[in-house]
């Protein structure tokens, strides 16, 4: 069984999966960490500096992806370089301008993911044919036959994307518990997909309670993949899904689908509550859930910051989404033993 063609193949694409998913993580997380606190000290030139680094190195989540599918295969460094290489240049991360070039963003996830897959693979073909000219070769040829097909297919999946974005926005037309609802689910999805939720919502201009419902969505959704899975992940990487970013999942989420019945139970009850709270956020601010704290402090500053607001936002962001966790944790890993500690076990290399 472990020999077949169909299993070796399964294999290598949660590889690449984990990689991708452990480079999302290593490039968003300093900024998820800071990017609030900074704001207390706007003007500081030592807080600008921190929120300068911290916003760069998002942009290099395709190059550091590239490594860590690299060091997940246990490839040399110049194998790592050349997935590297193809990834960063159809990302999307770098756009040409007229007097240069411009660096921004994280890039369309799906298109890196897609790259990830073909530079990996061309890599595996070809690590033993170049002999003594592999370091001249290997890269040059990686960049242009796979960074060549990410740039043949970036418009086409950023397209994909935009038409999701645009099918999740008559949402917004239905009733507010069945938004909530809906967009909770919706959200709590797209965070563990190779989709951008932060993109998508500002594609479709996600604000009010919409977007409050959306964040609240993620929150749950990142409590109860921490606390399934906290049994066999170190506590950084459970403190990684909801401090962070839950994409570290996205992996064992793709390739486990039901570990999706749970996160979607959880995001749609309180995409429900955060509506009947009149939890508010951004076409910014959306898609963060608690990450940076950006739901939570956004929701809060536009409320009336009255007592009120303040129990509303503690019980939207981190009372109900931890009590709704232990109990989905119990509902399907004690009762219906549906889903194993195992199913949610990071590869951190």
């Amino acid at each position: 069984m472990h020999n077949t063609p169909s299993y070796r193949v399964r294999k290598f694409v949660v590889k690449v999966l984990n990689g991708t998913s452990l480079g999302i993580v290593i490039t968003l997380i300093p900024s998820a960490l800071v990017s609030q606190l900074l704001l207390l000290f706007a003007g500081n030139p030592v807080a600008a500096k921190v929120a300068f680094m911290t916003t760069l190195i998002q942009s290099t989540l395709p190059l550091v992806a590239g490594f860590a599918v690299g060091q997940i295969f246990k490839l040399s460094s110049i194998d790592s370089g050349s997935i590297a290489l193809a990834m960063f240049v159809s990302s999307a991360v770098v756009t040409q301008a007229k007097d240069g070039m411009v660096i921004a963003g994280t890039g369309v996830i799906l298109n890196i993911l897609l790259i990830a897959v073909i530079a990996t693979a061309l890599v595996k073909l070809t690590e033993n044919i170049f002999g003594h000219l592999k370091m001249l070769l290997q890269p040059l040829v990686v960049l242009i036959v796979a960074g060549g097909i990410g740039l043949a297919t970036l418009d086409p999946l950023r397209q994909v994307q935009v038409f999701i974005g645009t099918t999740i926005a008559y949402a917004t037309e239905f009733t507010p518990i069945v938004l909530g609802a809906v967009l909770g689910g919706t959200f709590a999805f797209l965070i563990v997909s190779p989709l951008s939720s932060v993109g998508i919502a500002m594609a479709i201009n996600l604000t009010g309670i919409g977007s409050g419902a959306a964040n609240a969505g993620i929150v749950v959704a990142s409590f109860t993949l921490a606390a399934m899975g906290a049994q066999v992940n170190p506590i950084g990487g459970t403190l990684a899904h909801f401090i962070g970013s839950p994409k570290i999942q996205m992996a064992n989420m793709l390739t486990k689908p039901k570990l999706f019945i749970p996160t979607t139970i959880g995001a749609m009850m309180m995409g429900v509550v955060a509506t009947l709270f009149n939890i508010k956020g951004t076409p910014a601010s959306a898609g963060f859930g608690f990450s940076g704290l950006i739901g939570p402090l956004t929701a809060f500053n536009l409320s009336d910051k009255s007592v009120s607001a303040v129990f509303s936002v503690l019980i939207t962001f981190i009372v109900l989404p931890i009590i709704l966790a232990f109990f989905l944790k119990w509902l399907f890993m004690t009762r219906f033993k549906l889903i194993r500690p195992d199913d949610l076990k990071l590869t951190l290399q």
